[in-house]
């Protein structure tokens, strides 16, 4: 049953994104086919599901429209060719063992750029809603393209489209688990012959080529293979990112493992498949994913059983799919794109970082004005300055011991803290290394000047100090050699094993690193506990 759902809603969905990709309906077909198998026989997670997608739709037309118009067999080649180049980019990540890299494209990114490809989706589908022939293929000149036509609508194509969407948003509310986009693509070819929808202006799929397609390898020319790389490796990194997202996701719900690495494999074999049986480029659904987990499937038997679907669908069922308005296609994908829109997500960022907020709308406005690789190379470039923004202005605080706690903590957090007559305790949360080397310094002077008394000791607290790098350890070097001189001893507590290794090139000897900061402060000659007068800053 769950693999029939999915079927029901892949089937709309996979023509629709096709369409929006530029592409022939039948090409998003083709992708739930093989595509399915493949990842079904070697994906890690068990309800996740394969096909194509609306977010990678959109990246795809942006790749291979300026290159072949669009529903031409040169546009279909061509996508085949992206499936082939991102399936190679999967198994050359596996090859290397780089299922890490899903982490580096932050949330934030992916955030903006889901919301961009919303905005975006919605724009591309108002032509095919109100019956306009739309020329732009970029979002901004589309929307003003529209604007400029729209008085030339066509009220019966605007009246199908309407309700297409109402039906599927009022389904979406109330009957969650019926596959109501399937419902739709009925009724809407039932509709189209008995009302004569075509002689009424209205726009039809037309025809579908019935069988299945034969394998074969894309050959376009070598030129437009080479301009397709860039896309291929961005359309690897959001699809890799996405659904390991989504397939990690599940798995948390259901005590289950997903191996990063046996995905790249997976994801590898299912763009292959797509490539060699005139497809395009697929990903993780999450909306199929979400049904089909609903629906209580546990093992990849329900992808199976969805592609057996599709493929009667395909040897029996083509003739009806003709008679299907376009102006539905265009509603399933405004009703889908409107459920990648979660405001909470925004007021999330809002509360927790602005910075990453900043990011994500950057990323979500670059999707829209500049495009979807554009966009997306700026924000990664941003997100990897905001890390280094982090990182050379780390978090640190001076301690002090809290006798309801029993241990030592931030002063400027509890004013009941004690510190130690002669003592300076300083906590690094980060590594040291060369782009925070001079700040930290810096504030270690701070702390210094700061202390209630004279200063005889510091006490550096390495437990959250993960690496010291060689810029690092000269200028800490630097800094003991100029303490020594003013007479404050330096000493380190609770330094991991790899960072007290590193720490033997400095000043600091074996009797001088401590298992605890108490027992490092108590170390000191002639110590004993006063409350600090103001929490340092």
């Amino acid at each position: 049953m769950a693999g029939l759902t999915v079927a029901a809603l892949a089937l709309p969905s996979g023509m629709a994104y096709a369409q929006l990709a530029g592409l022939p309906a039948v090409i998003g077909l083709y992708a739930l086919l093989l595509p399915s198998v493949a990842y079904a026989l070697l994906g890690s997670s068990r309800p996740l599901i394969v096909g194509p997608e609306g977010s990678l739709a959109a990246l795809v037309a942006a790749s291979v429209l300026p290159l072949a118009a669009p529903g031409s067999a040169d546009a279909a080649e061509l996508a085949a060719m992206l499936s082939l180049l991102v399936g190679a980019c999967f198994v050359a990540a596996w090859l290397l063992r780089l299922g890490w890299i899903a982490d580096y494209l932050s949330r934030p990114v992916l955030v903006g750029y889901i919301h961009g490809v919303a905005v975006v989706l919605v724009i591309g589908q108002l032509g095919k809603l109100m019956g306009l022939d739309i020329a732009a293929i970029d979002p901004l000149p589309q929307l003003a393209e529209v604007v400029r036509e729209a008085d030339g609508a066509d009220a019966t194509t605007v009246a199908v489209a309407v309700g297409g969407i109402v039906v599927l948003a009022a389904g979406r509310i109330w009957v969650p688990k019926v596959p109501m986009a399937l419902v739709v693509v009925v009724v809407g070819i039932v509709l189209a012959d008995a009302a004569d929808l075509a002689a009424h202006g209205v726009a039809l799929v037309g025809h579908v080529p019935s069988g299945l397609p034969s394998p074969t390898l894309p050959t376009p020319g070598a030129s437009d293979t080479i301009a397709l790389i860039p896309s291929a490796l961005g359309l690897f990194l959001l699809c890799f990112a996405d659904e390991v997202l989504t397939a990690r996701a599940y798995a948390g719900r259901h005590a289950q493992h997903v191996d990063a690495n046996r995905e790249l494999l997976a994801m590898g074999a299912a763009s292959a498949a797509a490539g060699i049986t005139r497809g395009m480029p697929v990903g993780g659904s999450g909306s199929r994913t979400a049904v089909n987990d609903a629906m209580g499937a546990r093992t990849q038997v329900s992808s199976l059983v969805a592609a057996g679907a599709v493929l009667l669908v395909l040897l029996f069922l083509t003739g009806p799919i003709a008679d299907l308005p376009k102006a539905l296609l265009g509603a399933a994908i405004v009703v889908a794109a409107a459920g990648l829109i979660e405001p909470r997500t925004w007021r999330a960022l809002w509360t927790t970082d602005r910075a990453e907020l900043a990011i994500a709308a950057f990323t979500a406005g670059g999707v829209i004005g500049a495009g979807v690789l554009q966009a997306i190379a700026l924000a990664v470039g941003l997100s990897i300055l905001d890390v280094v923004r982090r990182s050379a202005r780390p978090h640190d605080a001076v301690l002090g011991w809290v006798p309801r706690l029993g241990r030592y903590a931030d002063v400027a957090l509890h004013r009941s803290a004690e510190v130690t007559d002669g003592v300076v305790v300083y906590r690094l949360d980060d590594r040291l290394f060369f782009a925070n080397a001079g700040y930290v310094k810096g504030r270690v002077r701070e702390a210094l000047r700061g202390a209630p008394t004279p200063p005889r000791r510091l006490v550096l607290d390495a437990e959250g100090m993960s690496h010291v790098d060689a810029a690092g350890l000269d200028a800490l070097s630097g800094l003991i050699a100029e303490l020594e001189e003013e007479g404050v001893e330096v000493c380190v507590a609770r330094a991991k094993a790899p960072l007290s290794a590193r720490l033997d090139v400095t000043p600091i000897t074996a009797d001088r690193r401590f298992a605890t900061v108490r027992a490092a402060v108590s170390a000191s000659r002639g110590s004993s506990p006063s409350p600090a007068p103001t929490p340092h800053p």
